[in-house]
């Protein structure tokens, strides 16, 4: 079973929050709030914070600036998973992944099961690794960023998590890149 290993110390991640909007302002981003206030509570770093709209060439360009960025080691989306024809969130981020991390869609999925039943099928909520930064597309409703950063990514981002943690293999996501 999981758990904080006190004996590790703490090791803040440099987080960037983007909201994926056809209508939303800062204003009125209750989602990437949410998601602001949870990493920093946790100890991490606001890296920066933008709201793009729904296009898919438009989101894979944030993105990449920001895997681009030495000061942002991870990136939380929020919006545009649906099913809908303007949902291009995955798409966008599809396009940029190195690797897909498959299982954060299938582990968010167990996760909305037990608070939304079955409507968590609706859901294309993914994962993935590019240019040394972790990126996660998440839905666009609070509770479901809720869900993901208190499940998930909240014990995944912490070094202290045992027995494996997202933020312990930082240093060997490009190590391909150092082969000769």
């Amino acid at each position: 079973m999981s758990r904080i290993d006190e004996t590790r110390e703490f090791i803040p991640v440099r987080i960037a929050v983007l909201t994926v909007s056809d209508t939303r302002s800062l204003a009125e981003d209750r989602s990437g709030d949410t998601l602001v206030a949870r990493l920093t509570e946790a100890g991490h770093k606001l890296a920066d914070r933008a709201i793009v709209k729904d296009d898919r060439e438009g989101i894979a360009d944030q993105l990449r600036v920001w895997i681009a960025d030495p000061e942002v080691d991870v990136i939380l989306s929020t919006g545009g998973t649906g099913l809908t024809g303007r949902d291009v969130t995955v798409e966008a981020h599809r396009d940029v992944y190195e690797k897909e991390i498959e299982a954060f869609g299938t582990v968010f999925t167990l996760v909305s099961m037990q608070k939304i039943g079955t409507s968590a099928v609706q859901s294309r909520a993914t994962g993935g690794v590019a240019g040394g930064t972790y990126l996660f597309a998440l839905p666009g409703s609070t509770g479901a960023c809720k869900d993901a950063w208190d499940e998930i990514l909240r014990w995944q981002l912490d070094y202290r998590h045992r027995p494996c943690n997202f933020v312990e293999i930082f240093p060997r996501l490009d190590e391909h890149k150092r082969r000769k």
